[in-house]
C-alpha cells in the first residue's frame, strides 16, 4: 500500500518522505536527492490516471519536507516516458463527457503546477522516447540532461489535439523561443538529443550509460547548496514571467533581503573568512 505522505503536514510541520512507497513509480532518496523512476519499461513508461495523481501529490508534498533538497525524474529501460497510456488513458478519454474530460485535463495540468511550485530543483534525465506528457514532464523540470539517441516529441497534434497541453504554449517558448516551440507544437516532430542541446532544451548531453549517475550527481551538487536560496531562485524564476523589469527588480530585492537573514548566508561569510568551503544546512 502507498504510505500517506501528506496526512501529517497540517500546520506547516516539516516531515521526511524517505520511507514513502508509491504504487505507480519508483522512489528513492540518496544524498538528499529524491529519485523518481517511471518504471513500466515494457510500455516505455507511460503515465496512467493513477500515476499522474500520485506524481502530483508527491510534488505537492515536497514543499513540506526537509530531507529532500533536489529531485531527479528518470525512466527505466532506456526510455523516459511515452506519454499517456493508449489503453489506460487515451481509450477511456474517447468515452468521457465534457465535465470528466475537463477534470482530467485540469488534473494533468496540476502535475505541472506542482512541479513548478515545489521548492526543490528538478532534474530530468532523458533517454530514448520522451513523448507527449513525457515531454511535458521534461519541460516542467528545472534542468534537463539528455542523450544523443533520445527523441523529444510534443505529439498532441499527431492525435488530433492542440499543442496547448499542460502549459506547453507558455513554458516551451520560454525555454527554446517562440519560433522553435511553434514548430514542435504544430508538427509534433521528434527533437533529437543533439538538436535539443543546441536549441537549449537540454542543458547537457551525456552517454546513455552515464545518464542516471550524471543526473543524480548534478542534483546532489545542487542539494549540497543553500536549499532556501535555491527555493527562492526557483520561485522568482517562475513568478517573474508575469512581471515587468521594475517589478522584478523590486521582487528580487525583497527576496534577497530575506535570504540575507538565513544562517546559510552567515555560514558562507564565516567560511569565506576562514578560507573554508561552506556547509549549508538550509536554515
Amino acid at each position: 500500500m502507498t504510505r500517506p505522505i501528506d496526512s501529517h503536514l497540517a500546520g506547516g510541520n516539516r516531515r521526511s518522505v524517505a520511507g514513502f512507497t508509491p504504487q505507480h513509480f519508483g522512489w528513492a532518496v540518496e544524498r538528499q536527492v529524491g529519485v523518481i523512476t517511471l518504471n513500466r519499461p515494457e510500455r516505455k513508461n507511460p503515465l496512467t490516471f493513477d500515476s499522474y495523481a500520485e506524481l502530483r501529490d508527491l510534488f505537492r508534498t515536497l514543499a513540506y519536507v526537509d530531507d529532500v533538497h533536489a529531485v531527479v525524474v528518470q525512466g527505466a529501460g532506456g526510455n523516459f516516458c511515452s506519454g499517456g497510456d493508449v489503453h489506460e488513458i487515451i481509450g477511456p478519454l474517447t468515452k468521457m463527457s465534457m465535465p470528466d474530460l475537463l477534470a482530467f485535463t485540469r488534473m494533468t495540468g496540476d502535475l505541472v503546477k506542482a512541479m513548478r511550485a515545489c521548492p526543490q530543483p528538478v532534474v530530468a534525465a532523458i533517454d530514448g522516447v520522451c513523448a507527449g506528457a513525457g515531454a511535458i514532464v521534461a519541460m516542467a523540470s528545472d534542468l534537463r540532461v539528455g542523450t544523443s539517441r533520445s527523441k523529444v516529441a510534443f505529439l498532441f497534434t499527431r492525435v488530433g489535439l492542440a499543442g496547448c497541453d499542460m502549459g506547453a504554449c507558455s513554458i516551451l517558448p520560454r525555454l527554446i523561443g517562440q519560433g522553435r516551440a511553434s514548430e514542435l507544437l504544430y508538427t509534433g516532430r521528434a527533437l533529437p538529443g543533439d538538436e535539443a542541446l543546441a536549441w537549449g532544451f537540454y542543458n547537457r548531453v551525456v552517454e546513455p550509460e552515464a545518464l542516471s549517475a550524471a543526473a543524480i550527481d548534478w542534483a546532489a551538487e545542487l542539494a549540497s547548496g543553500p536549499s532556501f536560496g535555491h527555493a527562492m531562485t526557483k520561485r522568482m524564476l517562475h513568478q517573474e514571467w508575469s512581471m515587468g523589469v521594475d517589478e522584478a527588480i523590486e521582487a528580487e530585492a525583497q527576496a534577497q533581503a530575506i535570504c540575507m537573514m538565513t544562517q546559510d548566508f552567515h555560514r558562507a561569510y564565516h567560511a569565506f573568512v576562514g578560507k573554508q568551503k561552506p556547509v549549508f544546512e538550509g536554515d
